[in-house]
């Protein structure tokens, strides 16, 4: 069976929508009009690069069993999908463009899978014994998440890395770290039957006769997706210093003490809200990953393309680690430093 699925963003997002379409699937991807023109003018170009290749190999939508379209906000209308996934950073859904379409989302009932880095506030509802109010200031616009039922959110850990190359078209994608998203299932039976089958279908795709990475896998518990807040913690957010950005490369390898001591209180605040140790990626296999993130993280060149506002992780992390007894002075000064670069970007406006 064919699902149709929208999904807010064209970046990241149309990595996902990639293998949706490569599995039969028909996608559409909410972006900027001239984005979308562009998209549905030529279609996406998502570059992967299949294990035992030296070369990426340039996934075209026009070329796949399934479809990837384009919708502006105001095009879309969610009760018209099966599953609505949300891949854009968390400040741009408190937008005056895309506000009222996150509403017409609540209302309509539909699942929506985040593929944010930002878990949305309606998951954390769904892990017992956190005061989501205290939370609250680390969003830019909590208030956009009001009318979303909890059991009808669910959220995947964003592990494959991914970039726009800033020379070529808005419609192309490059793959660097080909991992897997890995979701939490939703509370609905039937919502889980239909993640599964998407599972399955991604997982039989070949490219002559070959398996093609980054495959979605779905989890009964809670707690995987938060296995990525180490990691982001570790070498996102640490690619941001006073100074210039650095490499997540860097940022995990530059101290290799302090960024296990980093992964390890982030992981031990996970158990403490109820994950499981088999929920959650050895520091060894991360940092083995890290040594091939040459870039500065997503978060980071925002900041130093003056971004006032990003996703704030490291904020959600720090204020959890003080809600369990486990503050951690190595988490404050990440904080600290991202603050003050954000501060000085509305001070000093590009």
């Amino acid at each position: 069976m064919a699902y149709k699925i929208l999904i807010l963003g064209a970046s990241y997002g149309s990595l996902l929508g990639t293998k949706l379409a490569m599995a039969g699937h028909e996608v559409d991807l909410v972006c900027r009009p001239a984005t979308a023109s562009l998209i549905n003018k030529n279609g996406t170009e998502v570059r992967i690069q299949l294990r035992g290749e030296d070369a990426h190999r340039a996934i075209r939508s026009v070329d796949l069993p399934g479809r990837v379209g384009a919708v502006t906000p105001e095009q879309a209308t969610p009760a018209a999908y099966d599953l609505v996934a949300l891949a854009m950073q968390e400040p741009q859904y408190g937008a005056p463009g895309v506000r009222p379409l996150m509403a017409d989302i609540a209302q309509s009932g539909r699942p929506c899978l985040s593929i944010m880095n930002m878990p949305p506030l309606p998951f954390l509802r769904r892990i017992s014994g956190i005061d989501h109010a205290m939370l609250e200031d680390a969003y830019s616009a909590p208030r956009v998440w009001d009318g979303f039922e909890p059991g009808l959110m669910s959220l995947c850990s964003p592990d494959p890395q991914a970039f726009r190359p800033p020379e070529e078209e808005a419609n192309i994608l490059h793959v660097g770290l080909p991992t897997n998203f890995k979701a939490a299932a939703f509370a609905d039976d039937g919502h889980n039957r239909m993640l599964r089958q998407m599972e399955d279908d991604i997982a039989a795709v070949t490219l002559d006769g070959k398996d093609v990475p980054v495959k979605l896998k779905v989890f009964d518990s809670l707690f995987v997706p938060l296995a990525k807040w180490s990691m982001l913690l570790t070498g996102n957010y640490r690619c941001i210093t006073p100074g210039d950005a650095r490499a997540i490369r860097e940022a995990v390898h530059s101290d290799l003490k302090k960024s296990r001591a980093i992964y390890s209180h982030v992981d031990a605040i996970a158990r403490k809200l109820g994950a499981d140790p088999a929920d959650q990626v050895p520091f060894e296999k991360y940092a083995k990953a890290a040594e091939g993130l040459l870039k500065p993280s997503s978060a980071a060149r925002a900041v130093y393309d003056g971004a006032t506002q990003i996703e704030r992780v490291d904020k959600i992390v720090q204020k959890l680690g003080e809600a369990v007894g486990m503050p951690f002075a190595d988490i404050d000064e990440i904080v600290a430093v991202v603050d003050a670069r954000l501060a000085q970007n509305v001070t000093e406006p590009a």
